[in-house]
């Protein structure tokens, strides 16, 4: 079965920057668009962040736009999610996720990965 393992959330101060990856198994990870959405206590999950199969296209949301980056490297099936600036409002359970088509509609998205938080400390 398809595994998408995010890994590389902690703690980080104000400021701070922090890398997300995203390993996929068992999925031909070239063919699949990769968000990146998160989901704070208490509230729902939204989206931060995709990139198309191709890499050629990426769409960030506003509260993150230009301190986000996300990539991909096909080569490794991996996609990262580069946070730099992080503020405490970024705080949040980060997941992966691989779909048929780049949205920032969480249920458009066919796999999903278990999670890694990220605490922002002001």
């Amino acid at each position: 079965q398809v595994q998408l393992v995010e890994s590389g959330g902690g703690l980080v101060q104000a400021g701070g920057s922090l890398r997300l990856s995203c390993a996929a198994s068992r999925l031909t990870f070239s063919t699949y668009a990769m968000g990146w959405f998160r989901q704070a206590p208490g509230k729902e999950r939204e989206f931060v962040a995709f990139i198309t199969w191709s890499g050629a296209r990426t769409y960030y949301a506003d509260s993150v736009k230009g301190r986000f980056t996300i990539s991909r490297e096909n080569a490794k099936n991996t996609v990262y999610l580069q946070m730099n600036s992080l503020k405490p409002e970024d705080t949040a359970v980060y997941y992966c996720s691989a779909g048929n088509i780049a949205t920032i509609h969480a249920n458009t998205y066919n796999y999903w990965g278990q999670g890694t938080q990220v605490t922002v400390s002001s």
